[in-house]
């Protein structure tokens, strides 16, 4: 972690979490953390266990032991109305936006602002959405359009918003730069960093490297249930963490063969 957030209150810790399946551990002991503005990317390859350890987070499928602190205090979170309870709201790679109607309309999907009169209130609706996406990204100006017509930088912009409108402190962004040109990765890359400056705290799950290494502050980096370990990007190369990824062995473990195949 940084320097500033040794001196500060993790967002969320998640101590010694476990989960199974069928006797097959998916989930085996992992503690992992994070703090307000940081980014904790969390690596590894099919069947890692970062899926589901990040759903015990999120409320879609429960731990069957271990603790989760919330700005320091043990959570119970059993649903996803908990997860959104403690201000966590999940981003998935699909969106979840609606196609046919407008940005601010997703915004406020299942959660409609309604006037005296019972009707839909849209122009404050578009004011709420206009005043969101001039902090996240003042390049948006596309209001009115149905979100199909939008870039995939523009649609993640719009499913963040939501979350962020709704008071979210600890977003789960889950392959947020997936299928996007680098005009778009850049969007989002931009995005994530004023939602750092904000205060908010990210886990990001990612197959990328790139992409780990361009957004993360720190990575961790799972392997058949159990975290190998977590490192501060800037003391690491993107070998170094393909061989955790990989061998399943932190920096300085692997040996020059390993290392010599690994790049091979």
């Amino acid at each position: 972690m940084t320097t500033e957030a040794a001196d500060r209150t993790p967002l969320v810790e998640m101590r010694d979490i476990r989960v199974a399946f069928g006797g097959v551990h998916a989930v085996d002991g992992v503690t992992i953390d994070l703090y307000p503005g940081e980014v904790v990317a969390l690596v590894g390859g099919n069947g890692a266990g970062k899926t589901t350890l990040i759903k015990t987070l999120s409320g879609a499928h429960p731990a069957d032991s271990g603790e989760i602190y919330i700005n320091g205090e043990l959570a119970r979170i059993d649903t996803p109305r908990d997860a959104k309870d403690y201000n966590i709201e999940t981003i998935y790679q699909t969106l979840a936006l609606a196609e046919n109607i407008d940005a601010p309309s997703n915004m406020f999907l299942g959660r409609e602002l309604k006037t005296r009169m019972g009707t839909l209130d849209d122009s404050a609706m578009e004011s709420a959405a206009r005043d969101v996406m001039g902090r996240l990204n003042p390049k948006f100006l596309n209001f009115k359009v149905p979100v199909n017509s939008l870039s995939g930088g523009q649609r993640q912009t719009v499913a963040t918003a939501r979350a962020v409108h709704f008071n979210a402190r600890i977003l789960i962004m889950d392959e947020p730069t997936a299928a996007l040109g680098p005009a778009e990765t850049e969007q989002v890359n931009d995005l994530i960093q004023q939602l750092k400056a904000e205060g908010i705290g990210i886990f990001l799950i990612s197959h990328d490297i790139h992409d780990v290494f361009d957004l993360a502050d720190r990575i961790s980096v799972m392997l058949t249930g159990k975290l190998v370990g977590t490192v501060n990007k800037s003391d690491v190369t993107k070998d170094d963490v393909l061989g955790m990824i990989i061998i399943g062995k932190k920096p300085g473990e692997v040996s020059e063969e390993e290392l010599h195949d690994l790049v091979d």
